[in-house]
């Protein structure tokens, strides 16, 4: 008896219908995610508008018995500026802190009952059971077998630091692998000069998960229970311990599912540059408090245990959306979130250990991070309207929550500022205020101390961060507007949204 035959089935394909039907399916199979989509925005919009009304009520209650300080006059040199001693109530000082603390206990508690549920998941048990068997049947017993697989479309100019990050590794991996998807410049040729596997692409439409899943369909095939299969992107380079690290961690760990990644954003591009290593360094700086424990596998690299993929794909239309044998669900925007939802529904765990990096690209332009941003936050939102509110997506419904306040919060304290700057006749400083931003900026600060002097800089100046805030929180909006009214998505890569 095989078992791995009879649990994991894998869809090889050997016919492919004609582009335009296969089109029209995954327009279709997004559409129906749309539909679903329209109640995520109607329940996430109904929550924030439900707190934001309690918390104007709360203030207003309070501020209607506050009795205003006096305005002081202080002179510096030949400068008059004003400062106000006013503060705001001890009692609502109280109710936020205790709001805060509320706050804090909720996310651990969910933290800690969520990994609990997930550790108890009946999937996860006939998992473990059956790659138990397998393991005492004496297959591919030993170490990890690490067999790296690039999807790649027209990458000639990344191709070569990514292969020369792959050979500059503390640990080689074993098989090395570009799946070059319907490239018309020197993808393949590269790839060949360097030594390393080619497996190209038959009419393939269905972009990055649709070219994996045609080379994950052999690459699978003569897998066992120590091998593992490290899928990255084409433009990301790896820090040099990365495959050493995350090898050894599936080895020590059997109930490991996949190591991801703590990316960083390449260098250059000026100011948005900054802004997106800066915003990738609290990314990781988030892991780290959470003792690695990852939020996403991002697609920049992850290496997954082959039992696992082949979990995915066997679950495929049983547990979990998507078409069945299966591994990517070419119908999702964002194919690393969605197997990271799919991972988590049949009880995988997962880490991104610090040692564990690598250097991607970064969008290049205003134009470019506007349209992939919106596949991020879009293909989220859908993927969560696909998948609904169960133990594995209860924290990330949390997350758009705190998106949407988020936006209601900081716009609502952007525009009071502005209205009180142009209603007074002079700029009036608060003390207490000021202490509390000094404390964020501090914050800021320091979860991108590791960026150097210009992330630094750039965080204690504040005042572009917010606006970068504001034009991610502008995509949010964007996309519950285009999810109501059935738009369709854009892709959104950068090499080709940033040409003119």
């Amino acid at each position: 008896m095989e078992p791995e035959q009879e649990r994991h089935p894998v869809e090889i394909p050997k016919s492919n219908p004609p582009r335009g039907e296969g089109r029209r399916e995954i327009e279709r199979l997004r559409v129906d995610r749309v539909g679903l989509g329209q109640l995520v925005v109607m329940l996430v919009a109904g929550m924030v508008i439900s707190v934001a009304a309690i918390s104007v009520a709360v203030v207003r209650s309070f501020a209607l018995g506050a009795n205003p300080s006096p305005i002081l006059p202080v002179h510096i040199g030949p400068w008059t500026t004003y400062v106000s001693e006013q503060m705001p109530m001890t009692a609502l000082v109280i109710v936020a802190l205790a709001g805060m603390a509320g706050v804090a206990a909720a996310a651990v508690s969910l933290e800690v009952g969520t990994t609990l549920l997930l550790s108890l998941n009946p999937r996860r048990r006939n998992l473990a059971a059956y790659r138990r068997v397998r393991g005492e049947s004496g297959v591919h017993a030993g170490p990890v077998r690490v067999t790296v697989v690039i999807p790649a479309h027209n990458e000639e100019d990344t191709l070569p630091a990514t292969l020369e990050g792959l050979a500059n590794q503390t640990r080689r991996p074993d098989r090395t692998i570009v799946v070059a998807d319907n490239s018309t410049d020197r993808t393949v040729e590269i790839a060949r000069e360097h030594g390393v596997e080619v497996f190209e692409t038959v009419s393939n439409w269905k972009k990055k998960a649709g070219a994996l899943n045609q080379a994950l369909s052999v690459i699978l095939n003569d897998k066992g229970a120590s091998d593992a299969i490290l899928l990255m992107d084409a433009d990301t380079v790896l820090s040099p311990r990365f495959i050493e690290v995350a090898a050894c961690s599936l080895d020590e760990d059997p109930e490991l599912a996949a190591v991801g990644a703590r990316f960083r954003g390449a260098e250059g591009h000026g100011m948005i540059g900054q802004f997106q290593r800066n915003e990738f360094l609290r990314y990781s700086a988030q892991i780290s408090a959470r003792r690695g424990r990852v939020f996403v596998l991002t697609g920049t690299a992850t290496m997954f245990r082959a039992d696992a993929l082949l979990d995915i794909a066997a679950a495929r239309c049983v547990y979990i959306p998507g078409q069945s044998g299966q591994v990517y669900d070419t119908a999702a925007l964002t194919e690393d979130n969605e197997i990271t939802l799919a991972l988590k529904s049949l009880g995988g765990e997962m880490i991104s250990p610090d040692d564990c990096g690598d250097v991607t690209e970064i969008m290049p332009t205003w134009r470019a991070l506007w349209v992939q941003r919106q596949r991020w936050q879009r293909g989220a939102l859908e993927n969560l309207s696909q998948y609904g509110v169960t133990a594995s997506t209860v924290r990330y419904w949390g997350q758009q929550f705190g998106i949407g306040y988020g936006v209601v919060a900081l716009n609502s304290s952007i525009a009071f500022m502005i209205i009180t700057a142009l209603s007074v006749d002079a700029w009036i400083w608060f003390p207490f205020w000021m202490a509390v931003t000094a404390m964020f900026i501090i914050e800021r600060t320091v979860t991108v101390w590791h960026g150097g002097w210009s992330a630094r800089l750039l965080s204690v100046v504040l005042i572009p961060e917010i606006c970068f805030a504001v034009f991610l929180q502008a995509v949010f909006v964007k996309c519950l507007f285009d999810i109501t009214l059935q738009r369709t998505a854009t892709w959104g890569h950068a090499g080709e949204v940033s040409k003119p």
